[in-house]
């Protein structure tokens, strides 16, 4: 997105030219999707605390300055502020470097002890992906190649959304699970393999954006912002996801009922419901219920599991007045949860009975997912139309299946005729 509300007259301000005469030099993987965007300086000449960062600032020469770099991304999550420290003496050289990586304060040397300076300038390399600072990119390779390659590949999205910073511990920022989530899938679709040729810098590309702390940390949270923001254009996401109950979420053989009845007052959990359907929520999954009987039966057992409340809407066929296949159900849950007739080619419906929750859903245009965990019905489409899109076994699965989803859709604009 555009590098919109930095400000403008920043090289105005006291000790600018100072901090842009040691401004590092970052040296980025060829690969490296995310690049240094602003950074923001502070200038110490005696020990004190830190203005953007957890250490305590001790000059080894003169002055020390300190740079606090803005990325949006990191292949890990959105939000990324590393640091570089310049230590500089009275003649103007440069007595010591100092840079963050993962967490912790690292003096930079390279092989044989010189300091990682050209031109009067520290010249550093970053982590492919992670930016974590190193002076030399054979040893970053050689130290920590395989994990590096790991987060930028399989781990790439793990932490969403940030939320761990001094932003967001002073309530600056703030991400709903929706957007984590989100973040996640972005950054999963721009996992990437390291080149380890780093033959691209800060400086190109018009380079960094030179300002005071002050600024940058009245810049950071509106950036983020609007980030966050953007996401739930930018990034396919399921829409909805419906669920059936019975052999879905409740063991239908455990079921006891009021004589006489359709209405079960008790039954257990298929083992892994519960917490499956909680990490849904957790991620920000849009939940609907969608299941065939009393809403008496419903309500006994999912409350007295805790599990009501995970549900937006509870669409029940005692309450529409038909059963599954009809559409009607399936429409309830759809303009419950607000949802336009282009939204149900990204819903899922997830249930047990091929002849109800599978033909339903296929012909209502969902994407239809067959849990066979229970052999107390066919498994065997008696039409094509009841074929599941797929089919899966076990209930503590159905998370990774939907990120496997996601992560199918097409972008915004692919497919499109031009």
């Amino acid at each position: 997105m555009p590098l919109s509300g930095l400000p403008e007259d920043a090289d105005q301000a006291p000790d600018f030219a100072l901090a842009a005469r040691y401004l590092p030099v970052l040296r980025l993987d060829d690969a490296e999707p995310f690049r240094p965007l602003a950074a923001g300086y502070a200038v110490y000449r005696e020990e004190g605390p830190s203005l953007s960062s957890k250490f305590i600032i001790r000059p080894r020469g003169r002055t020390v300055i300190e740079y606090a770099i803005w990325y949006d991304w990191d292949i890990q999550h959105l939000y990324d502020l590393e640091h570089v420290w310049v230590h500089v003496e009275a003649d103007g050289s440069i007595a010591r470097v100092e840079a963050s990586r993962h967490g912790a304060r690292r003096r930079m040397l390279r092989p044989g002890g010189a300091l990682p300076v050209e031109a009067g300038r520290p010249v550093l390399f970053l982590e492919p992906g992670k930016h974590a600072h190193w002076a030399d990119d054979g040893e970053m390779r050689r130290n920590a190649g395989p994990l590096i390659a790991a987060m930028c590949g399989a781990f790439a999205g793990d932490g969403g959304v940030h939320l761990s910073n001094r932003f967001s511990d002073a309530g600056r920022i703030s991400a709903s699970p929706l957007s984590c989530r989100l973040a996640r899938l972005a950054l999963k679709r721009m996992a990437f393999s390291p080149s380890w040729q780093f033959s691209r810098c800060s400086d190109e590309e018009g380079g960094v954006c030179l300002m005071p702390w002050s600024m940058l940390d009245a810049w950071v949270p509106g950036r983020v912002e609007a980030l966050v923001a953007s996401l739930e254009t930018r990034v396919p996401h399921l829409a909805a996801v419906f669920l059936d109950c019975g052999d879905t979420l409740v063991d239908e053989r455990t079921e006891v009922k009021i004589p006489g009845t359709e209405v079960v007052t008790s039954a257990d959990l298929i083992p892994g419901a519960g917490d499956m359907l909680h990490e849904l929520v957790r991620s920000g999954y849009r939940l609907a219920l969608v299941a065939d009987g009393p809403r008496a039966t419903f309500e006994n057992i999912l409350k007295h599991h805790g599990l009501w409340d995970c549900f937006e809407a509870h669409i029940i066929s005692g309450d529409i007045g038909e059963l599954k296949p009809s559409p009607k159900m399936f429409a309830a849950a759809c303009k419950a949860l607000g949802l336009a007739e282009g939204d149900r080619a990204r819903t899922v419906m997830v249930g047990n009975n091929l002849e109800r929750d599978i033909l339903g859903a296929n012909r209502f245009g969902l994407i239809s997912l067959f849990l066979n965990w229970s052999t107390r019905r066919s498994h065997k489409p008696g039409t094509r139309a009841e074929r599941p899109m797929l089919t899966f076994n076990q209930i503590g699965r159905l998370p990774d299946l939907l990120e496997k989803i996601e992560l199918s859709l097409p972008l915004p604009g692919e497919g499109e005729d031009e």
